[in-house]
């Protein structure tokens, strides 16, 4: 909205020009997160306090988490308000993209919001019924995939895949595209889901990821940048930047009050909603490959999750001491803030590989 009310006026005030460029109108929604996040999460956090939204522990969880029991919960909803304001304000809202990212992240926000609230007027850590709280992912991921799919048959999208390493191998899935979305959606949602663990581990890693993300969407609109690092350009998914650039900004300010000790916990509002919003602008950027890399640590983390249930129905044995990753290292002997601290330098190693991978096709 700023960025159609001041725009206006570039010819009259000559300064008002810099809102044209993305890099401006990027950090601007960054700095706007950030504020919002800072400035409200103080008074979040009060009220939860006083209306005792507290996080439900998990009774097989580790020793080590019980203290934890009643920190307030559902902060995902300042993540949502710091990073969704600022795009609204600073993005191009005649952008579709834009629109299928929010309301994306909203939708599956609004799963996660469900399944806190059943959580805490229940008072225990069944929230949604797993068929249900799946289901709904599902047919989020299902729309926005068919929503891709139409502006494809429309001309503007597209449905090959880039493989990251191989420039020749783009092959177009057409309309199997829609099932592919929803599994890349889903995945994700859940990833980051079962990363929500440990205190300010989730949403640190995240604010990496989005970080890389800010980059790939700049140069997946860039004309120069795109064509030299033999990418599928999307002009209209430049603008997918400013909103890249909220969501660090948002995760950067939840990080102060998230950090160990965490004064309050995201939620399923919260961690759904991150997973599927960078899954939806790895899919709008043409990047649903490279996502894999990117968060690499949201990957392990689900993965070991999937390991470690097979191999106790399958061979009635444990492969880890605790699944997700992070608790088998904290049973390990390592300290809550060492297992953050690591998890999170390989966060950046893998951001920063990511990235290397566009030239190295």
């Amino acid at each position: 909205m700023l960025y159609h009310l001041l725009f206006r006026f570039h010819d009259t005030f000559s300064f008002l020009n810099v809102t044209r460029y993305i890099t401006f109108r990027t950090a601007a929604a960054s700095i706007t997160a950030l504020i919002i996040s800072l400035a409200f999460g103080g008074v979040l956090i009060r009220k939860l306090r006083e209306f005792q939204i507290g996080q439900v522990i998990r009774h097989e969880g580790p020793e080590s988490h019980r203290p934890k029991a009643g920190t307030p919960t559902m902060g995902g909803l300042l993540i949502l308000a710091a990073a969704i304001i600022p795009t609204l304000l600073w993005a191009d809202l005649t952008n579709a993209y834009i629109w299928i990212a929010v309301l994306a992240t909203l939708a599956f926000g609004a799963i996660g919001f469900a399944d806190d609230y059943l959580k805490i007027t229940r008072r225990n850590h069944h929230g949604l019924l797993p068929r249900y709280k799946m289901g709904g992912q599902i047919v989020v991921a299902v729309t926005v995939g068919v929503v891709l799919l139409v502006l494809a048959n429309k001309g503007l999208y597209n449905t090959r895949l880039i493989f990251p390493f191989f420039k020749d191998l783009i092959p177009d899935l057409g309309y199997f595209y829609v099932a592919f979305a929803g599994f890349v959606l889903v995945a994700w949602s859940n990833a980051v889901n079962l990363t929500d663990g440990l205190d300010g581990l989730a949403i640190s890693t995240f604010a990496v990821a989005a970080a890389a993300f800010t980059a790939l969407a700049y140069v997946t609109g860039h004309a120069v940048l795109a064509e030299y690092l033999l990418l599928v350009r999307f002009p209209p998914a430049g603008e997918l930047t400013i909103f890249c650039g909220a969501l660090v900004g948002a995760s950067l300010g939840f990080l102060w009050f998230n950090s160990y000790p965490a004064e309050i916990f995201m939620g399923d509002v919260g961690s759904l909603a991150l997973g599927g919003a960078i899954g939806t602008v790895a899919l709008l950027i043409k990047q649903e490959l490279l996502l894999v890399i990117v968060g690499g640590v949201f990957v392990v983390e689900a993965a070991s999750v999937v390991i470690q249930v097979a191999s106790f129905k399958l061979r009635g044995k444990r492969v880890f001491r605790m699944a997700p990753l992070h608790h088998h290292f904290e049973l390990s002997g390592w300290s809550e803030p060492k297992v953050i601290t690591r998890f999170l330098i390989i966060a950046i190693v893998c951001a920063l590989f990511s990235l290397t991978t566009l030239k190295l096709r």
